[in-house]
């Protein structure tokens, strides 16, 4: 291991958004959406894009980066490493935010945990550092409350492309002082974060890997891209079976980062809740379209337009419709706490299922604190709709429960306050700013 060199690696701040502390959101229901609002890149895409960057000693230049909280963690965590980072202004064109990282002298492989306790993508360095130096240690992920999800995935892929693991102290430690070897590696269940970390470190791996059950989703295939554009060998891209072919060196690439297509599937749901038409721009309605089944199913225009996506609720109510949440392309588990706030003012009744996480129904309390009527029972939540939802102070629990009930609130009459926001900067950028463009009396209480 690298002995650090701390003077070389201060915290990155210009250009990225700084962790908020207790701020609060006040939102003051009844308007109805109307507008544009332009989506930014994926936050999902990007964490791992950054990641990537380790694989080389050129330069990796990301186009399209999201404006968040959890980019300025992974930021500052490839400058512990002693990655140069640097970040091309607020606005570069249609190209977004740009951010060029060359790993060309690494002078640490450790992940501390006080920088991954922030942000559980962390874990997503291992692959990278182990495939090109052969030893990497990070610190076991925080990030947000919905479940264990542990990194066995990610770990037990390793070790059978000839990593060695080691467990002290809330660290793992992973080494392969003769490299990695490619091999067959089945995942027992679909995991979005073990695939890209195994497909990064088969890259580097010598000879070829086979990646059996893996993930689908369009943020495996952004990286499969930009893997590509560096000079990786990748088959079987969109598929659940990915072949990779090893090479000694990956190069420099410009990739631009996909549109977010959770944050596409929020906003679409803030414009069915409150009966608005909103066009959604710089993204695809394939991204969404599990969810854009089930709106049309309940009686919601989503259509696709010329660079985007346009949504309307003519008859200012939807029906009840149930969903179970699976895979990509099944319907995302990111937007099942969102879908829940749009069916709590339903006709009639839907069924939510849950089978991604286990934990993933904190939101619920809270809406029932705003006069939701929900049912729960193990990993099924019957909702009820009501005809209005009230305002109230709610909690934020993690990222995509916390903008639930920003969404509840911008339907609900009175004020509602949301409080712990930290979590929605972890992943929504300008959410306030976006909302209250298209007609949200909305605004952030600073602490």
């Amino acid at each position: 291991m690298v002995a650090p060199d701390t003077g070389a690696r201060a915290p990155l701040s210009e250009h990225l958004p700084r962790t908020t502390g207790m701020d609060r959101i006040l939102i003051r229901g009844g308007n109805r959406l109307s507008g544009t609002i332009p989506i930014s890149g994926a936050k999902n895409a990007a964490l791992p894009l950054m990641a990537a960057a380790l694989l080389t000693e050129k330069t990796l230049r990301l186009t399209n980066l999201p404006y968040l909280a959890d980019i300025t963690s992974m930021a500052n965590l490839l400058i512990q490493f002693g990655v140069e980072v640097s970040i091309d202004g607020d606005n570069n064109g249609e190209n977004g935010r740009a951010i060029d990282m060359t790993a060309a002298q690494i002078l640490d492989t450790t992940a501390p945990y006080d920088l991954v306790r922030k942000m559980r993508a962390s874990v997503l360095v291992l692959g990278p550092l182990v495939a090109r130096f052969g030893n990497a240690e990070v610190s076991l992920p925080g990030g947000c409350a919905i479940g264990t999800r542990p990194i066995d995935l990610h770990l037990g892929g390793l070790e059978t492309l000839g990593a060695e693991i080691e467990l002290e102290g809330g660290y793992v430690r992973v080494t392969a002082p003769k490299g990695l070897t490619g091999a067959r590696v089945e995942f027992p269940k679909v995991s979005v974060g073990a695939t890209e970390n195994l497909m990064m470190a088969a890259c580097l791996a010598k000879g070829e890997t086979e990646l059996v059950n893996a993930a689908r989703e369009p943020e495996i295939v952004d990286l499969a891209n930009c893997l590509t554009a560096m000079g990786a060998k990748i088959g079987g891209v969109g598929t659940d079976t990915l072949t990779i072919q090893g090479v000694d060196e990956l190069g420099a690439a410009e990739h631009r980062i996909l549109p977010d297509r959770i944050e596409t599937g929020t906003y679409a749901v803030a414009a069915a809740i409150t009966g608005g038409d909103v066009e959604l721009r710089n993204t695809d309605y394939a991204l969404i379209a599990a969810l854009a089944e089930k709106m049309e199913e309940g009686g919601i225009s989503v259509t696709a337009t010329e660079g985007g996506v346009k949504v309307a609720c003519p008859n200012g109510r939807v029906d009840g419709v149930d969903v179970k949440t699976e895979p990509y392309p099944g319907f995302p588990t990111d937007l099942q706490a969102q879908y829940m706030a749009l069916m709590t003012m339903a006709r009639g009744a839907s069924m939510i299922t849950e089978t991604i996480f286990e934990n993933r129904f904190m939101h619920v309390p809270e809406l029932v604190r705003m006069g939701a009527n929900i049912n729960v029972h193990d990993s099924s939540a019957m909702v009820r709709g009501v005809k209005r939802l009230t305002g109230a102070p709610v909690m934020a629990t993690d990222l995509r429960a916390s903008v639930s009930l920003v969404l509840a609130g911008l339907a609900a009459e009175g004020e509602t306050i949301v409080n712990r926001v930290y979590h929605l900067d972890r992943g929504y950028e300008r959410l306030e700013q976006k909302l209250a463009a298209c007609g949200v009396d909305i605004e952030r209480l600073k602490t």
